[in-house]
């Protein structure tokens, strides 16, 4: 890695893989709906789910070299690492989502271990158990992890789920970070065409979580938990004035779990740069601090940004400002100081 300052150190907090082999999990468990890779050709596999086409992605999806050579020509120094979230496997039986679980956990952390100043890992948990869910939580501390991440929902559940909160209760006390990243969108049988549920679903689906936690108190009462939204919070920083609106004209609908107005709670969560404008990425700086908005990029994905730091690094910005998008409001939410990742 060349000579770095903090100020234009990079920290990229959306990045996602794979291990380059994924087991049968279908012929292992009895059922299907679980993902492997087919190695089709160099450098590339077709992600297959119960044989039927689902991705195509090439070997930065897997190969942790791969991805250092992309990031030196994009100069980012660090990304944080967590599974694509078609793996949560949320559906399964909760015994063989718990073993899905470890599988990648121990790869992410076994990458993690081999470069510890290029990666930072995030976990994957059975949330559909909480009970599981903790006990692998617990692992991912124990195993160098840093955080994990999880689904906008958790089946029929939203954020708000009281079964949930032990989980986040959990993360607190072992300050663990959490990124919340879209999966399973909403009404996608009524979005068969034109990609419509990565562009209209996936942004509902953050604004669901957002408003779950918030309206179900699990900010108020969990003031130290640190937690991350992807794609700049959907489309709930566009609606925010609508949601308070709601709250103020009708608080026997929205404020029946949490007296607390939403707009009191910007600044309490993070939210990924990941708004592909400039005048969104000026306006959820303003909405929730330049130390609340970290670089993501959904790398290796083509709905990211193709070129890592582009767009913060194109605002009529302070270097000091940049500087808290491109690593400061990582290193905070990650609970992490520059110092572990310099070499």
């Amino acid at each position: 890695m060349c000579q770095i300052t903090s100020r234009n150190f990079t920290v990229d907090i959306h990045t996602h893989i794979l291990p380059e082999h994924i087991p049968n999990f279908r012929e292992k468990f009895g059922y299907g709906g679980f993902i492997t890779l087919d190695h089709h050709k160099s450098c590339s596999a077709r992600m297959m789910k119960d044989g039927e086409f689902f991705r195509e992605v090439e070997d930065n999806c897997w190969s942790p070299e791969a991805r250092m050579k992309e990031c030196g020509h994009h100069h980012v120094d660090v990304q944080v690492l967590s599974t694509v979230p078609v793996m949560f496997s949320y559906w399964a039986k909760p015994k063989d989502t718990l073993e899905v679980a470890q599988f990648l956990n121990d790869h992410i952390a076994e990458i993690c271990d081999r470069y510890p100043t290029r990666f930072v890992g995030l976990g994957t948990l059975p949330m559909q158990a909480p009970d599981l869910a903790l006990q692998e939580l617990r692992r991912c501390k124990e195993i160098g992890l840093k955080g994990i991440q999880i689904g906008t929902h958790i089946n029929d559940w939203n954020l708000d789920a009281p079964e949930l909160f032990p989980i986040f209760e959990a993360c607190q006390d072992l300050d663990m970070a959490v990124f919340v990243h879209p999966w399973d969108m909403m009404a996608k049988e009524k979005m068969t065409k034109y990609w419509l549920p990565w562009l209209v679903g996936m942004p509902a689906e953050s604004s669901l979580a957002i408003c779950s936690m918030i309206f179900g108190g699990v900010f108020e009462r969990l003031p130290k938990l640190r937690v991350a939204f992807a794609h700049g919070g959907g489309s709930f920083p566009a609606t925010l004035a609508r949601v308070q609106h709601g709250f103020e004209v009708r608080p026997d609908l929205c404020a029946i779990d949490n007296p607390i107005a939403p707009k009191e709670y910007m600044g309490k969560f993070w939210l990924d740069s990941l708004v592909h404008d400039p005048q969104m990425l000026e306006y959820i700086v303003g909405l929730v601090g330049e130390n609340r908005v970290a670089l993501g990029t959904d790398y290796p994905f083509p709905l990211g940004e193709l070129q890592p730091g582009k767009l913060i690094n194109g605002m009529p910005w302070s270097e000091e400002r940049k500087g808290k998008l491109l690593h400061g409001a990582a290193l905070e939410w990650l609970g992490m100081d520059l110092s572990h990742l310099l070499p």
